[in-house]
């Protein structure tokens, strides 16, 4: 019988891996960023207004004829090169019946027995060690409209008093990328599911072919987990649907593992469904029993010929794909020095690009790492967006790391300085100067708040004169917080040892 599934902890995991092994699969949606939908003309912008970019054909209305997208099919072949798949001779779409609120036809166009690309892999690295993931199939299919349930506390269909349809985004051109299953992970299975689903995101974004936005559903994923005793068959797999961050896939896989291994321990039976992923709570909830392939009547698109790629045509997008995150990430952790970790961790905040262009624009690459994974990371976290989203550019961050490194600023005045850049300002100088965020190292201008730092502050000035030179930080700490973090540390240091008559 299903359970609720509580928010799972590293023990936990350990726990049920001294038991079970778990096996996880991914299928993973991107929305491909055409300018037109996938059978017809209709506009894909995010953001219209409901129900304004439909359509006879994208609604399904009776007489409406399909015509398939050329860019979206090229699109989905440049993937499949990518994850280094066999690109089909043949391919074809087939009719996926079923009936849901947000299906305007009841059955959505999409490939079943001839998918567009075939059996590719690509290699993830987590914490040092090298886990090769295997592509079963890329293929091509349209979106789904989009649901809204009203008047419940969720936004799910339990508890809401009416729904509403929205079909801008019924015929989206949608690629799934299906993995074959990952097994011996063991306990870094949930890291390797997160490790994959960021490289195929970058691979997207270097490829050109979708935005690969999870929050706005571009790309979101689809997460099968199944646990058996080692030795034995697989176990029945669940499927947690639409996981939309990069965090609660790792959270899906790790929680879903947990979930399991009670009930097989009680001798009960896992049942395959599909759940819900909540990414306030990190809790599943039971959707629906998961149909087989059976269950969705698929048969050949009446109105749509078959594919067949010129191998021609195919080498030429081959030729033409650009660096590869893989390589490009190799070739970067090289030549900037870093760790397996260092990297993943900028790989994993979506920073790489960032922090990349930072360094071209003349920061050092640890300046670089350190406002795009700290300050600006923060900041982008508050926001509920990426770093690379916020209203500060790679060449901006370079002049603020620049302003510290001449020591014009120190680092808690850059970080006003990037209020005032994110909030319109100008360039960093200009804000600098506009609030009167320089540094003070006049030694004459210094003079007043350490001679008041030393009155303010007797007893840490004997030890200082008793030969406890260390103690000078409190007093330099003193003057700091007297000129709002404007004086020159190491000025106010020297100027107070030079007032107490003490030398190092």
């Amino acid at each position: 019988m299903s359970t609720q599934t509580k928010p799972a902890n590293d023990a936990a995991l350990q726990d049920v891996l001294a038991t079970y092994e778990p096996v996880v699969g991914l299928e993973t949606h991107v929305e491909l960023g055409t300018a037109s939908k996938m059978f017809c003309g209709c506009a894909t912008g995010f953001g219209a207004e409901p129900n304004t970019q439909v359509c006879p054909v994208c609604l399904g209305l009776p007489g409406a004829l399909p015509v398939p997208n050329a860019d979206a099919i090229e699109a989905t072949i440049r993937i499949g090169l990518a994850l280094g798949c066999t690109i089909a001779e043949h391919s074809r779409f087939s009719r996926k019946n079923y009936f849901y609120p947000d299906m305007p036809k009841n059955f959505q166009t999409s490939q079943y027995d001839d998918p567009l690309c075939e059996n590719g892999a690509i290699d993830v690295r987590v914490d040092g060690q090298t886990y090769t993931v295997e592509i079963e199939r890329v293929h091509l299919e349209e979106d789904t409209g989009k649901s809204l349930h009203v008047g419940g506390s969720t936004g799910r269909i339990q508890g809401a008093t009416h729904s509403l349809v929205d079909f801008n985004r019924a015929g989206i051109p949608l690629v799934e990328i299906v993995t074959r299953p990952i097994v011996g992970a063991g306990q870094m299975a949930p890291a390797v599911a997160r490790a994959y689903a960021t490289e195929l995101r970058e691979i997207c974004r270097a490829l050109g072919v979708s935005e690969v936005r999870m929050e706005q559903g571009s790309m979101r994923c689809d997460v099968n987990v199944s646990l058996n005793k080692p030795g034995e068959p697989w176990g029945t797999r669940t499927e947690t649907k639409n996981v939309n961050s990069l965090r609660s896939v790792e959270r899906a896989v790790r929680s879903e593992i947990i979930r399991q291994a009670p009930i097989l321990d009680d001798g009960g039976s896992i049942m395959q469904e599909t759940r819900h992923f909540h990414e306030d709570s990190g809790v599943s909830t039971p959707g629906r029993s998961k149909e087989e392939a059976t269950d969705y009547r698929y048969f050949p698109e009446p109105d749509l010929v078959p594919m067949t790629p010129d191998p021609e045509w195919v080498a030429q997008l081959a030729d033409g794909l650009p660096e590869l995150p893989g390589a490009r990430q190799g070739r970067l952790q090289q030549e900037w020095g870093l760790s397996d970790k260092e990297m993943s961790t900028l790989v994993g905040a979506g920073a790489l690009e960032s922090v990349a262009a930072t360094i071209a624009a003349g920061a050092s690459t640890a300046d670089a790492r350190k406002w795009w994974t700290g300050e600006l990371a923060r900041r982008a976290n508050e926001a509920g967006i990426e770093a690379r989203e916020l209203a500060i550019t790679p060449q901006q961050v370079a002049q603020v790391a620049a302003l510290v490194a001449s020591g014009r600023i120190n680092d808690k005045l850059a970080r006003q300085v990037v209020d005032g850049v994110l909030a319109g300002e100008g360039e960093p100088e200009a804000v600098m100067e506009a609030r009167g965020l320089a540094v003070v190292s006049d030694t004459g201008a210094l003079g007043a708040a350490v001679d008041e730092a030393i009155a303010a502050n007797p007893d840490v000035a004997e030890k200082v004169k008793g030969g406890k030179i260390a103690a000078a930080g409190a007093l330099v700490g003193a003057v700091m917080k007297a000129t709002r973090g404007q004086a020159d540390a190491a000025t106010a240091r020297t100027l107070i040892l030079e007032r107490l008559g003490v030398s190092e």
